[in-house]
């Protein structure tokens, strides 16, 4: 059994963690052997989980005959998210602190995981995400089509998930502290590319600390199953979905203040207002009579003023963002 858990005693009197890496396997059978080698020594576990694939990764690993290497099966293939839930139970089954997600393909850097896992170990965040958007050199090599939707994506996913200081949204290099993995109900967590932003919305209705972890871009010509161009289509529905969510549960749910009343104000008093004044709009091009400056103002007062209700709300979810001060300086 391999026994060496991460000390960094060094920099923190009496610290170890158990740190568990889950690598989602699917069409990675000429990758994943040389990402397994290259997971540094201080990780007590690695969890490969063959997603069904058609190359059979599965037996590759099997192969490296290393003890601290388990080997989950998928009889069906349940796509990346579906891969790290079984990954997750599973390194929550054999007993563990930290979560890793380390991706197959070889486009992380096995050697970045003291890094991603240091806010974690120092107790100033519950999970962190890699962020390549910081490296400018770096990011020279990133596609143009992955750069700009990547952009947009942050955007969106700021909103639905509450975390307005996070970017590159589609990084799936993350790390999770196994207590705040028991708290999130992964039966409601999605199965496919759309997993790490399901992620952070889950996260943050548990008030969890999400930190990013700068790191470079790695493309060495690997192929990604995630399509940009799909996920600028299909991502914006399932992220708007995922605000309603948050904010039915974080603002009327678990809680009622002052973002609250501006949204149950601002919105209907914005969107009523809007409509009225559409109707009032087309009924006056239609009988060619100009509307008098009373009804004008009856219709434009209303949505000044909840467009402004609104802002102010967003402005409180914004400085809400779950977050603690640190203990220890790094």
């Amino acid at each position: 059994m391999h026994t060496h858990s991460l000390n960094i005693s060094h920099k923190i009197p009496s610290r170890h963690a158990r740190v568990t890496v889950v690598i989602p396997c699917f069409k990675a059978k000429d990758t994943i052997c040389q990402v397994i080698k290259k997971i540094p020594d201080f990780v007590d576990r690695i969890i490969v989980v063959d997603d069904k694939c058609p190359q059979g990764s599965g037996k590759a690993v099997e192969a490296l005959l290393s003890s601290r290497i388990t080997l989950v099966r998928h009889e069906q293939n349940q796509g990346v998210g579906g891969a790290m839930i079984s990954g997750y139970k599973k390194a929550l089954e054999i007993g563990t602190d930290i979560v890793v997600k380390l991706d197959a393909d070889g486009q992380m850097d096995p050697e970045d995981i003291a890094r991603l896992i240091r806010p974690l170990l120092l107790e100033e965040a519950d999970y962190t995400k890699g962020n390549r958007f910081t490296d400018f050199r770096a990011l020279k090599s990133m596609p143009s089509i992955r750069l700009l939707g990547n952009s947009a994506l942050s955007f969106l996913l700021k909103a639905a998930s509450g975390y307005w200081n996070i970017m590159d949204p589609t990084n799936g290099f993350t790390a999770i502290r196994a207590e705040t993995l028991q708290r999130i109900d992964l039966s409601k967590i999605a199965k496919d590319y759309f997993f790490e932003s399901s992620m952070l919305i889950a996260l943050n209705l548990q008030n969890a600390i999400v930190a990013d972890v700068n790191m470079p871009a790695r493309y060495f010509g690997e192929h990604s199953s995630l399509n940009i161009r799909r996920s600028l289509i299909t991502f914006p529905p399932r992220l708007l979905t995922g605000l309603l969510e948050r904010g039915l549960l974080k603002y009327f749910v678990y809680d009622f203040n002052m973002a609250s009343l501006y949204f149950f104000l601002g919105i209907p008093m914005l969107f009523i207002s809007s409509f009225w004044g559409i109707m009032e709009w087309i009924d006056s091009i239609r009988t060619r009579r100009a509307r008098p400056a009373g009804t004008i103002m009856l219709v434009a007062l209303p949505i000044i003023l909840g467009f402004q209700m609104i802002l102010q709300a967003i402005g409180i979810d914004i400085y809400s963002n779950p977050s603690r001060i640190p203990r220890t300086k790094v």
